[in-house]
């Protein structure tokens, strides 16, 4: 395998200067500077429970809300897992089990966001209470190496190194499977078509974030966009050859983030359900003009560090040569 990881920020970033250069449809906008800037900790209090939400400069607040286009529908408010909560479909089952009730799969689906399964419960309590160090979370790892294939007949190495593990617990490394197929399956309903591709959506970026320690995943979709001497002149080698994504709006929904459940650091209870919620970085839009570096605007990129430490990433692979057969790595 041809070690060509090359991800989306280095490959803009070298090419700054080209992109300035690059007619550019989506014009950027500029702040007034009476406006307060906003920062990640503001985009993940906005996402927390009410007493953290109250705590923001208001207009902050509105605008950093006008840029969430939520894949499930948010319930900061809602108090704790439920008792019987289990997916028929997916066997996933949030919560303690007492019993099995059937619902739409919409209402599945939402549960398991806002309540996932016990372990991934587990691991979100484990975030907090390591006070947010990413060692807590390796250490849940199962040893064992698992080699990546080539993905598609193609010779670039897609993940950050050529080996992969999983979760110790199987139902982690199911829910993280979960989540990218929500993500493909919901993205169409606020006008976002992503596809699990090698080109695409199929990986993101596990952290904790640095204020409260909270678990979650930053997924970058549109990865390697295709080719185009007048919109995208960026040659990104051998990972970007037969790419069908092209360079458009969509880019602008190219940062999706979940986020767990959050426990409280004095009760065994909790603060805020998770989070399922696609980031609207439209140049208008106070996530573009604040979170997003300056270098990386043309491709609308929010960096994982700055929601907090990271942990590991998460690449959900389609390996298979003729039937589709998708497979997770965590490296």
């Amino acid at each position: 395998m041809v070690n060509s990881y090359t991800p989306l920020r280095f490959t803009i970033f070298i090419s700054f200067s080209l992109a300035a250069a690059s007619s550019f449809k989506l014009s950027a906008s500029h702040s007034p500077s009476s406006l307060p800037k906003a920062t990640a900790d503001d985009l993940l209090s906005v996402l927390g429970p009410p007493s953290a939400a109250s705590t923001l400069n208001p207009i902050v607040s509105r605008e950093i809300r006008s840029c969430l286009k939520f894949l499930v529908p948010f319930k900061p408010d809602k108090s704790g897992p439920e008792s019987g909560r289990c997916s028929l479909r997916t066997g996933l089952c949030s919560g303690k089990i007492d019993a099995v009730e059937r619902r739409s799969k919409f209402e599945d689906d939402n549960s398991l966001v806002w309540w996932p399964p016990e372990p991934i419960l587990e691991l979100a309590r484990l975030a907090v209470d390591s006070g947010g160090d990413p060692g807590a979370i390796q250490r849940t790892l199962d040893p064992e190496m698992i080699p990546v294939p080539g993905v598609q007949g193609s010779k670039c190495q897609l993940t950050r190194t050529p080996y992969g593990r999983h979760f110790i617990a199987e139902e982690v490394n199911s829910y993280i499977e979960f989540l990218f197929r929500l993500i493909e399956s919901r993205g169409p309903s606020i006008g976002f078509n992503v596809s699990l591709t090698r080109y695409d959506l199929f990986h993101g970026h596990l952290f904790l974030a640095s204020e409260s320690g909270r678990l979650g995943i930053l997924f970058h979709a549109k990865e390697y966009p295709a080719y185009d001497k007048k919109v995208f002149p960026y040659n990104m080698g051998y990972c970007q050859r037969g790419s069908d994504v092209k360079y458009d709006d969509s880019m602008n929904l190219r940062n999706i983030l979940w986020l767990a459940p959050l426990p409280s650091k004095s009760t065994p209870g909790w603060l805020a359900p998770g989070v399922l919620v696609v980031l609207d970085a439209h140049p208008d839009g106070i996530i573009y003009r604040d979170l997003i570096p300056n270098y990386v605007k043309f491709v609308r990129t929010i960096y994982e560090d700055d929601l907090g430490t990271t942990a590991v990433d998460v690449n959900y692979l389609n390996v298979g040569a003729q039937e589709p057969d998708y497979q997770l790595f965590i490296c």
